[in-house]
C-alpha cells in the first residue's frame, strides 16, 4: 500500500504490533535518546512519545530503525525488490541489435510514461497548513538534545526544501539544523552537498535563499530526501515513485518553494548569506562529537503544521543507530545506479562498523590489467563514493558481506608494495583523522587473484576445494548419525 501521510504508517505499525504508545513523561534531552537506542540495539519497535513536558506534540523516533519497515515504507516483501524497481528505472544501456533498439525504446517511453503520471501534485490546500502558530516559538517543538555535550537542542530528521536560483529545480536534503533561539536554527549543510551548492549560488547573487523545513512525512519522501537520487530526476518525482503514487506538494506561505503537503509541520523562512553563527559540538555518526564551526543561520519566520502534528526524531551516533540502518538500506537500493555507471561490479559493502563511507569493498568480473584500480578511481568520483577512505576490491566469487572473507582476501592476497593505490581528495567534513578537513588521504586495496596479465612473476596457486562426491556423501552420513545431525543445524562459529 502507498503510505499518504506519517499518520497513515503510524497506523499501520501499530497495526502491525511494531509501535509502541509510550504515555509516561519522557524528556526531550538526553532520556528520549536513551530508550530510543536501548530499543534499536534490541530491534525494537517505532516509538511514540506521548507524553514530552514542555511540547505541544508528541514525538516519534525509531521509525525506520529497522530494515522491515524500511521495507514496508516503500510497499516491497525486502529492499532488493525495490533495489530491482530502481533498475529498471535507471536501465539505460545501448541497445543491442534493431530488436534490442525496439525493446529498449519501448522499456524506455514506458518508463518515461510512468515518471510522468508520478509527477508531484499541486494542490491549493493542505493539511501542513491547517494550522498557522501567530508567533514564531520554536521552544513550543519537541526539538531534542541528544548527547550531553552537544550545543544545543537539534532538529535531527527534517526534509529541507532549497532551489537553484539559476533553474528554480528545488531539491530536497537532510541536514540537521541546531536552535539558537526561538526563531533561529543552524542550516548544517556541508559543503560538497547540493543544499550547500544552492546556497552558494543564492549568495553569489548577494540574495538571502528561501528554505522550507518540513518535519514529518510519509517514509518514502523522507527516503527520497536521503538517496543519492538519478541525475535528472528531482528528489520529490522520485519520492513519487517510490510511493507509486504522485507526490501532493503545495507552495509555502512566504515563498516559492513548494513543501509535501501531508507533512506534520513546516518550518519558513531564509538564509542570508552574509550571516553565520557556531554550530555544534553535535554527537555524530562518527561516535565523536563534531568540532564546533561557523555555519550559516535559518530565521523561520513562519510555522505551520497539522491539527494534531507529530514530531518526527531520530538519534545519530555511534552505530548501532537508525542512520545507520538506513546508510544500509541505501546502500542495497541504490546498487543498480552503480552498477549503471560499473556494470563491472557484482556486489558492494559498505560495512556499518566502517560508518559506510569510510569503508567499503566491491566484487568485481576482473577483464584485465589494472581493472581494480580503475574501479577504485571511478567510485571515487561517484557521488557520495569519494568519502571512501578505504576501498578493497575483490573477485567475483567472494562474497563481500562475510568481512571475515574479506580480511582473509586481503592478508593472503595483497601486496603492500604493489597492491596499494594511494591518493588525496575530498573526505567527509566529520571526517576526525584528516589535518586538514575535508581534504585527506585515501587507500585502494587490489585483493583480486592475480596472474601474468597483472605482471605477476610466478604461478598464482590452485585455492583447496572440497571434492563434490566427498562432500555429498559426507553431508548423506552427517544426516544419518543423530549426533552429527544436530551439528548441521548449528551456526558457525
Amino acid at each position: 500500500m502507498t503510505f499518504r501521510s506519517l499518520g497513515e504508517f503510524l497506523e499501520k505499525l501499530e497495526g502491525a504490533g511494531d509501535l509502541v504508545r509510550v504515555q509516561r513523561p519522557v524528556a526531550r534531552d538526553l532520556e528520549i535518546t536513551e530508550v530510543t537506542q536501548r530499543t534499536l540495539a534490541a530491534d525494537g519497535p517505532a516509538l511514540l512519545f506521548e507524553n514530552v513536558p514542555g511540547a505541544a506534540m508528541p514525538v516519534v523516533t525509531n521509525l525506520l530503525g529497522s530494515p522491515r519497515r524500511i521495507a514496508l515504507a516503500l510497499d516491497a516483501p525486502d529492499l532488493d525488490s525495490v533495489a530491482d524497481r530502481i533498475a529498471r528505472l535507471v536501465r539505460l544501456r545501448p541497445p543491442a541489435g534493431v530488436l534490442g533498439a525496439v525493446r529498449d525504446l519501448s522499456g524506455t517511453i514506458e518508463t518515461l510514461s510512468t515518471l510522468r503520471t508520478l509527477a508531484p501534485k499541486r494542490v491549493k490546500s493542505a493539511p501542513c497548513q491547517e494550522v498557522e502558530e501567530p508567533t514564531v516559538d520554536l521552544d513550543r517543538l519537541p526539538i531534542l538534545k541528544c548527547w550531553p555535550k552537544d550545543g544545543g537542542r537539534t532538529v535531527t530528521f527534517p526534509v529541507v526544501v532549497t532551489s537553484d536560483p539559476e533553474t528554480g529545480e528545488s531539491h530536497t536534503g537532510i541536514y540537521r539544523l541546531q536552535q539558537y533561539g526561538s526563531d533561529t536554527l543552524g542550516m548544517h549543510f556541508q559543503v560538497h552537498r547540493v543544499g550547500a551548492n544552492n546556497y552558494r549560488k543564492w549568495a553569489a547573487r548577494g540574495e538571502k535563499m528561501p528554505v522550507a523545513a518540513v518535519i514529518g512525512i510519509d517514509p518514502a519522501t523522507i527516503f527520497a530526501g536521503l538517496a543519492p537520487v538519478p541525475e535528472g530526476l528531482s528528489n520529490f518525482v522520485f519520492a513519487g515513485f517510490l510511493r507509486s503514487e504522485p507526490l501532493e506538494l503545495v507552495r509555502t506561505r512566504t515563498s516559492e518553494l513548494e513543501v509535501p503537503a501531508q507533512a506534520e509541520v513546516v518550518l519558513e523562512g531564509y538564509v542570508d548569506p552574509t550571516e553565520r553563527h557556531v554550530e555544534g559540538p553535535f554527537g555524530d555518526h562518527t561516535g565523536y562529537y563534531s568540532a564546533p564551526e561557523p555555519f550559516p543561520v535559518f530565521h523561520v519566520t513562519r510555522v505551520t503544521h497539522r491539527e494534531r502534528p507529530v514530531y518526527l526524531g531520530t538519534v545519530t551516533g555511534k552505530p548501532p543507530t537508525e542512520d545507520a540502518v538506513l546508510g544500509k538500506a541505501v546502500e542495497r537500493v541504490f546498487l543498480p545506479v552503480v552498477r549503471l555507471v560499473l556494470p563491472e561490479i557484482v556486489d558492494m559493502n559498505l560495512p556499518v562498523p566502517g560508518l559506510f563511507i569510510n569503508v567499503g569493498v566491491v566484487s568485481i568480473r576482473k577483464s584485465y590489467p589494472g581493472h581494480p584500480r580503475k574501479v577504485m578511481h571511478a567510485l571515487w568520483g561517484l557521488g557520495q563514493m569519494m568519502f571512501v577512505r578505504y576501498l578493497v576490491v575483490v573477485d567475483a566469487d567472494v562474497h563481500v558481506h562475510d568481512l571475515s572473507e574479506v580480511l582473509y582476501r586481503v592478508g593472503l592476497q595483497a601486496d603492500p608494495a604493489r597492491d596499494l593505490e594511494l591518493v588525496e581528495g575530498p573526505v567527509d567534513q566529520l571526517s576526525i583523522s584528516n589535518p586538514v578537513p575535508n581534504l585527506g588521504g585515501k587507500v585502494g586495496i587490489d585483493a583480486t587473484r592475480k596472474g601474468p596479465e597483472d605482471g605477476f612473476p610466478r604461478p598464482w596457486p590452485e585455492e583447496i576445494r572440497s571434492d563434490p562426491a566427498a562432500a555429498r556423501a559426507a553431508e548423506e552420513t552427517m544426516r544419518s548419525d543423530p549426533a552429527l545431525a544436530r551439528l548441521l543445524g548449528r551456526p558457525a562459529k
